[in-house]
């Protein structure tokens, strides 16, 4: 009975040394998530307005650009990805895997040869583990991206879009992004969509009524997507990043409060057995006593 309750003792002090680092790890998210919201709030509005602009001039001229125009005949499709650095957030990551994982299935459907950018450390482990061909690779910075960070993802995908892909094997006539869009503190899911060729539905700003307004390009349309597509990419995969972020310390937060809770309820039941395993040795001990004490009785008894 002693060694039972030894053992139980022991896994008390085990779970309460990780209920622990849980807790804190859940205070952690719960603090940064407030910002990555913030960063959410302020980004989604520009990225909004800049795909207005970009649809705008897509919409209202006959200006054929690589960035808008779907190749004829598609050989190759990029698929960037974007998943955590760090594990303990519960099903985030291997959501959005498995989003691309579907999307690069109906992809070859079509006939389309994929290749992989990966942000985070988790997709690239994925893909490493399975030995695949990544393009692109970046980590360090999921939990908090800046807009160097975006901007040096969305240059490595809009080289590889303008490059040809019937000579270059490293061209591709389209990318995909798949993140985590941030909806609530308790809603966030995985999502793919076409970065390029320009797909100008992704806003979610209500669609204009009434008669549309008439544009002016100076010096030329063509002049202003060059230098409106690039902006759109980058501002496009910034936000992606940020809401991937912001789902990520909310799935972290939901995760750690779900083992902090765990571990409450399993140091309650411990705490259960080792009372009872105290209480048994205590009665063995009384029964050892009372037996003793009936011997040395009757012992007494018989001599006299």
């Amino acid at each position: 009975m002693g060694a039972q309750l030894r053992v139980y003792r022991r896994r008390m002090r085990s779970v309460k040394a990780t209920k622990k680092i849980t807790k804190a790890m859940e205070l952690i998210s719960a603090s940064r998530i407030v910002k990555a919201k913030q960063r959410v709030s302020a980004s989604t509005p520009y990225a909004n307005e800049l795909t207005r602009a970009v649809s705008a001039v897509a919409s209202y001229s006959s200006t054929i650009h690589p960035l808008t125009t779907a190749s004829e005949n598609p050989i190759r499709a990029a698929i960037l990805i974007i998943s955590a650095d760090r594990g303990m957030a519960g099903a985030y990551s291997n959501n959005v895997i498995k989003e691309g994982e579907q999307l690069a299935a109906l992809l070859r459907e079509r006939g389309l040869q994929t290749t992989s950018y990966l942000v985070g450390r988790k997709a690239v482990n994925y893909y490493r583990f399975r030995n695949r061909a990544v393009v692109g690779s970046w980590t360090g910075f999921s939990d908090n991206p800046t807009y160097e960070n975006a901007k040096e993802v969305a240059d490595a995908i809009i080289k590889a879009f303008i490059a040809d892909a019937q000579t270059d094997v490293n061209g591709v006539d389209e990318i995909h992004i798949v993140f985590t869009e941030f909806k609530s503190m308790l809603t966030q899911n995985a999502l793919a969509k076409r970065m390029l060729p320009l797909e100008v539905v992704e806003t979610d700003a209500p669609i204009p009524s009434g008669l549309l307004p008439m544009y002016e390009f100076e010096p030329n349309s063509g002049v202003v997507l060059n230098a409106l597509l690039p902006r759109y990419i980058e501002a496009r995969v910034f936000n992606a990043m940020l809401q991937s972020a912001a789902s990520e310390h909310a799935a972290r937060r939901r995760a750690m409060k779900s083992a902090t809770d765990n571990a409450d309820d399993l140091i309650k039941s411990l705490t259960r057995l080792a009372n009872a395993a105290r209480q048994a040795e205590i009665t063995q001990e009384i029964s050892e006593i009372v037996g003793g004490a009936d011997a040395l009785a009757s012992a007494s008894a018989g001599s006299e």
